[in-house]
């Protein structure tokens, strides 16, 4: 399961096969502010995330990928439907979901969602399945966080069985079974690449080698170095199990302008009113401007800077955490769409030639 035309190539600290270098960039869709700091509209913010896309697949991006959110924060609970409009004005960039809430969804409309986003954008589109650490879908959708592990492991279980492809058997507690099911819209050439989205749980890694997904590494805080062990565990633990050799992926937060102070000033405060705000919901530590420098330096998770520092983080965590795909999120609630259009522009045409030059 690979995502990108490039002809880059990194070799795994875990395993000596080598898959294509892919860089790529994720959305949540955080509401964008005018240059007058006033909030956009949430439906002006998912506009903007279109064009952002575009100009992704513009300047050389290989994945353009929209995580599930439901909050007013984050008004993107429908990726597909913006994916597709992407997909429509784009000819070359992969699509996909930067995570998609598996447990408060349904796997067949999961599945039938990204193959007819498959089918729309000629065979671009994959899927990256997580749990949720935001958890506003489960009530908003019913289900019982009381719950939570079991919702995950048995529509993982199906989700498996749909990507395979052909009718299928399935029986399990959390949805009605199916027996000999044919499920539509079949893909043209085989399966798309699903990946499970890991933030901390040894527990998830062995789930992704044990149903066959790739796995992609959510590190959004602390040292990036203490995930080497996962890509780790993952290898060994898909040899086990008889598989072959999959991709890893690492997905962080960042922002890239065209000085490392430029891209610090804009950020910062962006940065520390979003955490102060869920620390309130989530039991985060609000940051300190101490903390924040540490997390942009080369320990932390955060990659913010000019071109060339992030560029080079980058290149050294592929290398430290035998990974070949690296996906910023960019991006914070409060930026402006200007300052997101930059970034990405950055991104295509000066970040990612820094990074493949040293690792190709």
């Amino acid at each position: 399961m690979t995502t990108t035309p490039s002809d880059d190539v990194i070799a795994s600290a875990a395993e000596p096969v080598r898959f294509p270098l892919v860089l790529g960039l994720d959305t949540f869709g955080d509401v964008t502010h005018d240059q007058d700091d006033r909030p956009l509209s949430h439906a002006q913010t998912i506009r903007n995330v279109v064009e952002q896309g575009v100009l992704a697949d513009q300047v050389g991006v290989d994945f353009f990928g929209i995580g599930e959110h439901h909050t007013d924060d984050f008004p993107m609970p429908a990726a597909d439907v913006v994916l597709g409009a992407i997909a429509a004005r784009t000819a070359r960039i992969r699509l996909g979901s930067a995570v998609t809430v598996l447990s408060s969804d349904d796997p067949v409309r999961v599945f039938q969602r990204y193959s007819t986003l498959n089918a729309v954008s000629g065979g671009r589109a994959e899927v990256i399945l997580g749990r949720g650490s935001s958890i506003d879908s489960f009530p908003l959708f019913g289900y019982d966080l009381a719950d939570y592990e079991e919702l995950f492991e048995e529509k993982t279980n199906l989700f498996a069985e749909l990507i395979k492809g052909g009718p299928v058997t399935w029986h399990g507690k959390t949805r009605p079974s199916l027996l000999n099911q044919d499920v539509v819209p079949h893909t043209e050439s085989g399966p798309f690449p699903a990946w499970i989205g890991v933030g901390g749980s040894p527990q998830s890694v062995i789930r992704a080698a044990h149903y066959g997904f790739s796995l992609m590494l959510a590190i959004i805080g602390g040292n990036p170095a203490r995930f080497a062990p996962f890509s780790q565990l993952f290898g060994q633990a898909l040899e086990r199990f008889g598989r072959a050799p999959l991709p890893v992926g690492v997905h962080s937060p960042g922002h890239v302008a065209v000085t490392d102070e430029k891209a610090r000033d804009e950020f910062w405060p962006r940065y520390l009113e979003v955490i102060r705000h869920y620390s309130k919901i989530r039991g985060f530590a609000v940051p300190t401007k101490e903390s924040f420098l540490y997390e942009i330096g080369p320990r932390g998770a955060l990659y913010v800077g000019s071109p060339e520092t992030v560029a080079r983080k980058i290149a050294a965590n592929l290398t430290a955490l035998g990974a070949n795909r690296f996906d910023l999120k960019y991006g914070m609630g409060g930026l402006s769409h200007e300052a997101l259009m930059t970034n990405i522009e950055l991104y295509g045409t000066q970040v990612t030639p820094r990074v493949r030059e040293p690792l190709a």
